[in-house]
């Protein structure tokens, strides 16, 4: 068993109760996260009625080959980007049976940042089946690579909360 903090259980069981009342399935995409959102989904009992499936999808290559990011994507905005965030949520949701999905890509560090991208950058897109669509551009700042891997998976449950309302 995983020990995720207090306020991402309760958002985490909120998610499932109120999207299995509802019917609704989830896909995560997820890269600097490694699968803690799904990790965090699946912590709570039930939770095989809301979670489809989660794509750890790393390297570029995973992210071309399991949620189909076009290479020139990644060539022109890197793997750090809107672009990227929102072509991994379309692909999660597309490349499942999922009513939501949601993705997650940054720079966690304590390494790999840029002048550019720097430590604690992460872009996130939760997406509807229904085409609603949210993008955020965070910037927590270098932090710790754990702190911001946390507030990533806390803002990828709020932005599944939001699109469920």
């Amino acid at each position: 068993m995983t020990h995720f903090p207090d306020d991402i259980l309760a958002l985490a069981q909120g998610i499932i109760t109120d999207f299995a009342a509802k019917g609704w399935m989830v896909a995560t995409a997820e890269s600097c996260t490694g699968g803690l959102i799904a990790g965090a989904l699946t912590e709570i009992p039930g939770s095989s009625a809301v979670v489809d499936r989660g794509f750890v999808t790393y390297t570029n290559t995973a992210k071309m080959d399991m949620l189909g990011v076009q290479e020139q994507t990644l060539v022109q905005f890197g793997a750090v980007s809107r672009e990227t965030a929102l072509q991994m949520v379309h692909g999660a949701l597309f490349r499942s049976r999922a009513d939501f999905a949601v993705a997650v890509t940054g720079v966690a560090g304590p390494a790999g940042g840029s002048a550019e991208k720097p430590v604690g950058l992460v872009h996130l897109a939760a997406k509807a089946r229904n085409g609603a669509l949210i993008h955020y551009e965070m910037r927590y700042g270098d932090i710790g690579r754990d702190k911001v891997r946390l507030a990533t998976l806390k803002t990828a449950l709020e932005m599944l909360i939001t699109l469920g309302k």
